[in-house]
């Protein structure tokens, strides 16, 4: 085995409580990329098999890679550090390598961190993996210096290599070797798919997100045509047809996703799926051929219900924009799903109630609230880091559930803020009218987000299962 790629288990048990435990789609991206080369690889989601740090060390061990890479997210770079530890004690002469966001913005710490982690891999992976592989397999712990786009240890020292040139022709990079996971273990088939990418980078500024900086400030899409060559895949190889499209602005380039809507439409595919778009980018009549094309959802992210919080966010919209978008898609026939983030700094109580009326102004199908979090890489991390405003950098806090701000310096409190999710979730899922139109969501809320989260001490998220509900409601 030349190479084992890992997804770590959620100890946090946020994914769980969610429902999102989809396939790992950027290792299936990395392992791709790996094969293309001649690799042998394989992925093991320990987040499905749950099995932990230490008898997955002693299953990797059997299999003897040469290289074991781990990705990790801000709440789950500690347990990922963990598998490190574990695998780097069975197998000492293995490169151990970490990927991801939170990685990719703290390299240097991620490795001080980790006695067993020699390398972290910094932004887009798919040509990095590749080089870093055939540069171990052939040179062993020599010469790490000559792969670009990673930091990495060397006799103690933590180095960093020349910076790698973001990928320019995204159809070069294979599709996602989906082959790799067992599919039918992941539940309904409308969360087997892990979604589908068709572009990176973005072009805004927003202040909570970090985007723009891992994957640039260029829109790069791919092709119409390399996309629905990998929905054609998906139908008639996998037999998936409810599908995610995961991109950042999916709709900023209107022309491509009105040519991807003709593809679809051409080559006969019956599908469903879920796209996003910026409220100051919505068209009518992309709109209209992208549900003639199998849209069900659209999703907006409107953030807040007061323009001075938007202005704070530098999410670059009005309010007004939130409502003819929202207005247009109703319009249009499709379902809508609104996200809204509670507890920015500087926003006030008043502020955040203001929040919680525009989401049931908008009277969206499906509103997910968060806790606004300052992952690392994001601007309003460094601003809240330089002003000593981060109450915790213990990462698996860092939920998108959990205050880790230092609210009380800022006039608030995280009781103020939990209660404040609670009450979003409470008035928007629990109103007569939304009830009468959406009968089935009751019973979602009452058994996920007023079971799970609300009743023990205000602990809540997203609706349990809203990434699969909200493209499935009729059936269900």
């Amino acid at each position: 085995m030349d190479v084992v790629l890992v997804n770590p288990m959620d100890e946090t048990q946020v994914s769980t409580k969610l429902g999102l435990k989809v396939p790992p789609l950027n290792l299936m991206y990395l392992a791709a990329a790996l094969e293309k080369d001649s690799a042998e690889v394989n992925i093991i989601d320990d987040d499905l098999k749950q099995k932990g740090p230490n008898k997955l060390a002693n299953e990797i061990s059997k299999l003897d890679p040469n290289v074991v890479g781990i990705t990790a997210t801000t709440a789950s770079i500690n347990t990922a550090l963990n598998y490190i530890d574990g695998i780097k004690k069975n197998l000492p002469n293995v490169l151990t390598v970490v990927g991801g966001s939170h990685a990719t913005f703290l390299p240097e710490d991620t490795l001080k961190e980790c006695k067993g982690l020699d390398v972290v891999v910094i932004g887009e992976g798919e040509e990095t993996i590749v080089d870093l592989t055939n540069n171990y397999i052939k040179n062993g712990f020599k010469n790490l210096n000559e792969v670009k786009g990673i930091a990495y240890k060397n006799n103690g020292v933590i180095k960093r290599s020349e910076s790698r040139e973001l990928i320019k022709n995204l159809d070069e990079i294979p599709f996602p070797a989906r082959h790799l996971l067992p599919f039918e273990s992941y539940g309904t088939s409308e969360d087997e798919s892990g979604g589908v990418i068709t572009s990176r980078g973005c072009v805004f500024n927003c202040g909570y997100c970090s985007s723009s900086l891992i994957m640039g400030k260029k829109f790069r899409g791919r092709s119409p045509s390399n996309v629905v060559d990998e929905l054609e895949e998906l139908v008639n190889k996998y037999k998936i047809r409810d599908i995610a499209f995961l991109d950042d602005t999916f709709m900023l380039n209107k022309r491509r996703a009105q040519s991807i809507a003709n593809a679809i439409k051409e080559r006969g595919l019956d599908i469903s799926f879920v796209a996003s778009s910026r409220v100051d980018k919505v068209d009518k009549k992309l709109l209209e051929s992208l549900k003639q094309s199998g849209m069900a959802t659209l999703y907006y992210g409107v953030e807040s219900g007061s323009q001075r919080i938007l202005n704070l966010m530098r999410k670059g919209i009005t309010l007004k924009q939130a409502e003819n978008a929202v207005k247009t898609a109703k319009n249009v026939g499709v379902d809508i799903l609104t996200s809204f983030i509670l507890g920015y700094p500087g926003e006030t109580p008043d502020e955040m109630d203001k929040t919680i009326k525009f989401a049931i102004k908008l009277d969206a199908d499906y509103s997910q609230f968060s806790v606004l979090t300052p992952f690392p890489g994001t601007p309003v991390y460094y601003e809240l880091k330089s002003k000593n405003l981060l109450d915790t950098e213990h990462w698996n806090r860092y939920t998108v559930i959990h205050p880790v701000i230092k609210y009380e310096k800022l006039g608030l409190s995280k009781k103020i803020i939990e209660k404040k999710l609670a009450k979003a979730y409470l008035k928007f899922y629990t109103r007569p009218k939304y009830i009468l139109k959406h009968p089935h969501m009751l019973k979602v809320f009452l058994e996920t987000v007023y079971r799970s989260f609300i009743i023990p001490k205000f602990n809540i998220g997203v609706p349990k299962g809203w990434y699969r509900n909200l493209r499935n409601t009729k059936e269900n």
